[in-house]
C-alpha cells in the first residue's frame, strides 16, 4: 500500500489552552467535516476523550454509506492528540493534531495525516481518481470553517 502524507498548518486565534477544548469535543468533528460527506458521530455524547477512547461515525463517501471507527492513540492536552482508524474506508489513517503557541497569543495548529487506500490495483486507481483530491478538500473545508466555529466556542466558554 502506498502511504501519502498530508501536512497542513493554520494559525488560530487563542492560546493552545483556549483552542484545544474545541478539538477535544468529538461533536465538533461533525461541524468541521464537509456537508457532502453527511458525517455524523454515532457514539453517544459526550465522549470522554483520553488515550484509548474509541469513537464511531457514519458517513457517505461518493454516495456510499460507510462506518468509521477510530481510536485516540495519543492524548496530550493542550499540545497534541492522535487518532487512528480502526475500521473505515482507508487501509491506513493516522492523524496527528499538534497545537503550538505562536508567541503573539495565537496557536499554530498542525495536521499531519498518513493515509493509504490499500485494496491493490483498485485502491491505486481510487487513490489517483479521487482519494487524494477528497482528502485535500476535507482539509480545505476545515481551514475555512474552523476559525468561525472556534471563535464562537471560545466565546461561549468565557
Amino acid at each position: 500500500m502506498r502511504v501519502d502524507v498530508l501536512h497542513r498548518t493554520q494559525r488560530l486565534d487563542g492560546t493552545p489552552e483556549q483552542v484545544f477544548p474545541f478539538f477535544a469535543d468529538a461533536a465538533n468533528l461533525d461541524a468541521i467535516t464537509p456537508p457532502l460527506l453527511r458525517f455524523r458521530t454515532i457514539t453517544p455524547m459526550p465522549v470522554e476523550m483520553a488515550t484509548g477512547t474509541v469513537i464511531q461515525y457514519a458517513l457517505r463517501l461518493h454516495g456510499v454509506p460507510l462506518r468509521w471507527t477510530s481510536v485516540i492513540q495519543v492524548w496530550d492536552p493542550p499540545h497534541r492528540f492522535v487518532d487512528v482508524q480502526l475500521i473505515g474506508p482507508f487501509g491506513l489513517w493516522h492523524h496527528e493534531h499538534r497545537f503550538a503557541p505562536t508567541g503573539d497569543g495565537g496557536t499554530t495548529m498542525t495536521d499531519l495525516v498518513h493515509h493509504g487506500v490499500g485494496l491493490g490495483p483498485a485502491g491505486a486507481l481510487a487513490r489517483r481518481l479521487f482519494v487524494l483530491r477528497d482528502v485535500d478538500r476535507i482539509f480545505d473545508h476545515r481551514e475555512r470553517v474552523i476559525p468561525g466555529l472556534l471563535a464562537a466556542d471560545v466565546a461561549a466558554r468565557r
